[in-house]
């Protein structure tokens, strides 16, 4: 398990596939746009707009709800497939590209006598092994007996301890996860970590509220616990769920909240680990770290003391009985959908159906090339971006991102509210910036893994010693610049403080987000709102607190700090004040950081936009100015429809805003969206001057 301090650009963190867009070229805007010719800006002036007019409500006054004015045909016309909880610009990219990743998938796994070991045998016989559901069938749970006779084995404390620590990584699933990772305080070292986990519903809080939602999915958890352990043919099934639901609802008791568990000052706590027994004595800590492989570490941070100390008490107090019913129902739980059919589809039945109103399973194959995407993303990858990306949009989009990082240094230049010796830390932060786009420039060596054609489980936890033990080769090396944490064909981006950088890989670099046949304001709008998104979070309320090096350290005034967490105090007060539902509402807090983000994203891509220019004035393209391509751009790109169970969830947990927010939020704030679409008092998108926040 790895807990990396990014922030990305939308919900799923998991490897999302998309293909690539039109690869041609035909504006040159690789080149400064001084150096255009007359003949290249003809060329330009007849490009499309990229503004798809079939998905506009004119019912609806942009005034009133930008976001549904471009949206709102598209929402009342499309309905959610059965086997999907979203539909929209990033879910479609995803789904629509599977095809693409299983053409690669279908192409290798065709060949006949594949070398043994070879990155194409393994991409091959670990889609068989998920494909061949009779093999499954037929094997049932007996691919874990290994693990469980492991928990069988436990005696005492220490028994479990070191559980807890050689069974992390084949995802046997403990209280505590354990990861490496850059020192947020010396970004020349990575550093030894721990987090809370050990939960199987969402978040803490569906342990605690009593809204009759919260009540029903507990009853349901533990009906589903129930059933689980049936079809595993275990004693006492009812009992035993009943256990762990009590013993879960202490772990959750323990835990911080979403909003405490994002704030990085709060979660870097270092410790020796000498001292460690004075966190939580109950743990013999240095059996701990040498069954995970990392006993050679002197210091460790823990993210969340109070949780590992109440953790500690759990340890010492719940009986070794129920500590191994409850190993062995997050093995299971884990490794349902690697197991027979029938654990697969009642782990769906609970955790996609009645959680996230999913009515059907997705096809089998879908499934299969997300395990392939998920194991052995960096194989697929590549023969992705041979296939999907473009030189000329990679040369596009390098110098799309110079283009912002100028555009940001220019609006801190101007910034009323930031002293100079702030604006000059924040200008060497953001001169510091590394951006990788499209693909790593070293590729991920898979030679260490073995992958059968018949041993799905295995392949599984195999993948998770070698990624393990990979994690713990860091400690004591140099920093992986070339490290990437997302692979090339995910439909995402984000920024790791850390190491400082901006990381945008080749999915999402094709409409709507990214349009090679598209003039520059549809692209700014949308791309360059997502650079501009990325580069924020190096200046949002946790990214601020790092330098251009990648430390966690004070390079603000006092007096900046302050005029900076008042704007952010204003933002979080926008946010709250947004319902998604009649009785539900985004929480600002949770979602602060992923909303600078945001606004700082389409205020520095307009900036941008009206710099590329030169001064000139914008074409009309399809009777659109370029201001009004480039707002339509930007809200476009947020199209989605989500189900409410879904998107209940997500409030819950999630720290970016529902779509729709995600779009109006940052427009209300802006002075040039309301003078483009003539805004005024009355309006519903309009909020009065002196409320509006400018933070970047």
């Amino acid at each position: 398990m790895k807990k990396l301090l990014i922030g990305g650009l939308c919900a799923s963190m998991i490897a999302g596939l998309a293909a690539c867009g039109d690869k041609t070229d035909v504006t040159n805007t690789s080149a400064p746009a001084s150096q255009t010719t007359p003949a290249a800006t003809a060329v330009k002036q007849a490009l499309s707009s990229g503004i798809d007019f079939n998905n506009f409500d004119k019912s609806v006054r942009p005034q009133d709800d930008f976001y549904t004015y471009v949206n709102g045909g598209w929402l009342k016309s499309t309905e959610i497939p059965a086997d999907r909880t979203s539909v929209g610009a990033f879910y479609d990219l995803r789904e629509n590209a599977k095809n693409d990743i299983k053409a690669i998938i279908e192409e290798v796994a065709a060949k006949k006598d594949l070398q043994a070991g070879s990155d194409e045998q393994k991409v091959a016989d670990l889609y068989r092994a998920y494909m061949d559901t009779a093999t499954l069938d037929k094997l049932g749970i007996t691919p874990l007996a290994p693990s469980l006779a492991k928990i069988d084995a436990i005696q005492n404390t220490d028994d479990l301890v070191k559980y807890f620590g050689a069974e992390q990584a084949v995802g046997g699933g403990t209280p505590i996860a354990f990861f490496v990772d850059i020192d947020s305080k010396d970004s020349t070292r990575y550093v030894s970590q721990i987090w809370q986990y050990g939960l199987s519903l969402p978040e803490r809080d569906y342990y605690f509220n009593d809204a009759e939602r919260f009540v029903n999915i507990r009853t349901a958890f533990v009906e589903h616990m129930t059933k689980m352990f049936k079809l595993a043919g275990w004693e006492k099934p009812r009992k035993s769920a009943e256990a762990i639901m009590k013993l879960e609802t202490a772990i959750a008791e323990a835990h911080w909240d979403v909003v405490a568990s994002r704030d990085s000052t709060k979660t870097y706590n270092k410790y020796e680990v000498s001292n460690l027994k004075e966190l939580a004595p109950e743990i013999n800590w240095n059996l701990y770290l040498s069954a995970i492989g990392a006993g050679q570490a002197t210091d460790i941070i823990i993210n969340q003391p109070s949780f590992v100390t109440g953790l500690g008490k759990l340890v010492k107090d719940t009986d070794i009985a129920t500590w191994k019913t409850y190993l062995r129902w997050h093995l299971l739980s884990n490794y349902a959908g690697d197991l027979g059919s029938a654990f697969d589809e009642e782990n769906f039945d609970f955790f996609a159906r009645t959680l996230n109103g999913q009515e059907e399973q997705q096809p089998r194959w879908k499934r299969g090339v997300d395990k392939v995407s998920g194991l052995l993303g960096e194989i697929v990858g590549k023969v992705y971006v041979k296939r999907h990306f473009s030189p000329e949009a990679k040369s596009r989009m390098e110098h799309l991102v110079e283009n912002l990082r100028q555009a940001y240094s220019n609006s801190v230049d101007g910034l009323d509210w930031m002293t100079t010796t702030t604006k000059a830390a924040a200008k060497e932060k953001l001169a510091k910036f590394n951006p990788k786009i499209g693909y790593p420039n070293k590729w991920e060596d898979y030679s260490k893994l073995t992958i059968s054609a018949d041993d799905l489980v295995g392949n599984e936890m195999r993948a998770g010693i070698v990624e393990h033990e990979k994690s713990l080769a860091k400690l004591g090396a140099p920093i992986d610049r070339d490290e990437w944490h997302m692979t090339p064909q995910t439909v995402n981006a984000y920024y790791n403080p850390t190491m400082n950088e901006i990381v945008f890989p080749a999915a999402i670099l094709q409409p709507p987000f990214f349009n090679m046949a598209a003039d520059d304001a549809v692209n700014y709008g949308g791309i360059g709102a997502v650079i501009g998104h990325e580069m924020g979070h190096g200046f949002d309320d946790q990214g601020a607190k790092y330098d251009g090096d990648g430390n966690m350290r004070d390079w603000w005034t006092e007096s900046d700090l302050k005029a900076f967490q008042e704007k952010t105090k204003a933002l979080v007060e926008q946010y709250n004040n947004f319902y998604v539902y009649p009785d539900l509402h985004v929480n600002g807090e949770l979602t602060l950081g992923e909303n600078i983000g945001d606004l700082s994203g389409v205020t520095i891509a307009y900036k941008a936009y009206k710099m590329s220019l030169n001064g000139k004035e914008a074409p009309v393209i399809d009777g659109l100015t370029g201001d009004e391509r480039f707002f339509l751009g930007f809200a476009q790109i947020w199209r989605a429809k989500v189900k409410e169970q879904a998107m209940r969830n997500r409030v819950a947990t999630d720290p970016h805003s529902p779509a729709q927010f995600r779009a109006i939020g940052s427009l209300e704030n802006m002075p040039e969206f309301y003078s483009t679409y003539d805004v005024k008092a009355g309006d519903k998108m309009y909020v009065e001057p002196a409320k509006r926040v400018k933070i970047w």
